[in-house]
């Protein structure tokens, strides 16, 4: 399963090349995956994630850091595992993301519960787990985790998220920290909200965190947004509160379609050099990036069912679908699609009698206009070719659904050149094993 000509990398996803015209994935072959295990198939790089994590670990190299993965990117087991086994902490939106932490070997007390509607009940099973800390995200959050903590005689362990208002300038839809946002205590009533919670015997105040966004590009938001938290954290102190941690969130973006985010210890040099000017470099600091962990450390393959030509548009019909990949449907998002097998490797996607390039909509099979993948692709494709689409790690599995009782992927991680199924395809049987016909 491995070639030994010198590999031509992809874009963005180094640990993904083509040997001899096939695409790899570290050592192993993506069509001989596609054949063992059929379409639409998840393939994800060990390599890649713990690449993209030691970048975080150079940035934080001699500082009192903890880098918790936001698994709401990716929270299929195998990948947990991967993170956990190499220290990470976790930041968990619902009771059920807390679950998955623990059966894949998580520390609890390495978990930060975020997210704006935490129930009495997960409230409750933080507690018991033990984990490290909750963001609160509103003053009535607040008194609601102060009542459960007092009635199962466990204190809480807080932060408030503080909403900055400040312009992440990325998608309005994964921009978290503006006015018009749902998340996190306004910047304006943070200190008040700060001092409530120090009044209230169930709760330990413990940090401060911000998250203002998703697939940020560029340094400026960050930069402004720390300013803001530690101007807060000056005037809490001032008031007598002492802040433990600084929780900065993750957000930082991936290269899709040629974007140049900063590389992530690149990003923390900058950041710490303003921490450390304005005398905060040694306090502790918490972290939570998700998609610049594992957005490029995936691909989804897909095999082309058929080709329908059109008078204003060419669609190419694949077995994946806006279930296994929403993004593109959600935000208009762009994703590349390549070939597995480029048919001559000196000169890629031609050779005799293959067809010529042509522009594509590459749409899924579901019962919906919505339902595309890629628009305007140029491919020289035939029925049955496979192809993989990119940057496929993040929000693609995690936000998969049975749309049209289609099965959820099969996913498969690879480690050099091992290949481990880490989820078997989904069953009709398995999407109905819950339900009841009336009586």
């Amino acid at each position: 399963m491995t070639s030994p000509t010198t590999p031509a990398s992809l874009p963005g996803q180094p640990h993904f090349a083509y040997r001899d015209g096939e695409l790899f994935a570290e050592n192993v072959r993506l069509a001989d995956l596609a054949r063992a295990h059929g379409t639409p198939l998840f393939v994800y790089s060990k390599a890649a994630m713990l690449a993209a994590l030691a970048a975080y670990q150079r940035g934080f190299a001699g500082r009192n850091a903890q880098i918790c993965y936001a698994m709401k990117a990716n929270s299929s087991l195998g990948v947990l595992q991967v993170f956990a086994q190499a220290g990470c902490g976790f930041d968990i939106v619902s009771g059920g993301e807390l679950e998955r932490v623990l059966a894949a070997g998580g520390d609890a007390a390495r978990v930060i519960f975020s997210g704006v509607g935490k129930t009495r009940a997960e409230m409750r099973q933080a507690l018991d787990a033990g984990i490290g800390c909750f963001n609160v995200e509103s003053e009535a959050e607040l008194e609601v985790l102060n009542e459960v903590a007092l009635a199962t005689g466990k204190p809480a362990r807080v932060s408030i998220r503080v909403n900055p208002n400040v312009d992440p300038k990325t998608h309005p839809y994964i921009s978290t920290g503006l006015k018009g946002n749902k998340f996190g205590v306004a910047h304006e009533r943070a200190l008040g909200a700060y001092q409530r919670a120090a009044a209230l015997p169930g709760l330990q105040v413990v940090g401060i965190d911000c998250h203002i966004g998703s697939q940020i590009t560029e340094a400026t938001p960050y930069l402004d947004a720390m300013d803001r938290v530690l101007d807060l954290v000056e005037a809490i102190e001032a008031a007598g509160i002492p802040i433990q941690h600084l929780d900065f969130g993750g957000g930082l973006g991936i290269d899709y379609n040629g974007e140049t985010p900063p590389p992530a210890d690149a990003l923390w040099a900058q950041l710490l050099a303003r921490l450390d000017a304005r005398g905060f470099g040694q306090r502790r600091l918490m972290i939570e990036p998700g998609r610049s962990l594992v957005g490029n450390a995936g691909v989804c393959l897909s095999e082309v069912l058929y080709l329908k030509p059109g008078e204003e548009k060419n669609f190419c019909i694949i077995d994946a679908a806006m279930n296994d990949l929403p993004r593109p449907a959600m935000y208009q998002a762009f994703q590349q699609i390549v070939p597995l097998s480029l048919r001559d490797p000196d000169t890629p996607q031609r050779d005799a009698g293959a067809p010529a390039p042509t522009t594509w909509d590459v749409v899924g099979p579901v019962c919906e206009s919505g339902d595309w993948i890629g628009r305007d692709r140029a491919l020289a494709l035939q029925p049955g070719d496979l192809l993989a689409v990119l940057s496929a790690g993040a929000y693609c599995m995690s936000m998969a659904s049975n749309y049209n009782t289609r099965g959820r992927a099969a996913e498969v991680l690879v480690d050099g050149d091992q290949a481990s199924l880490i989820r078997r395809r989904e069953s009709a049987a398995d999407q109905m094993r819950g339900e009841n016909l009336l009586r």
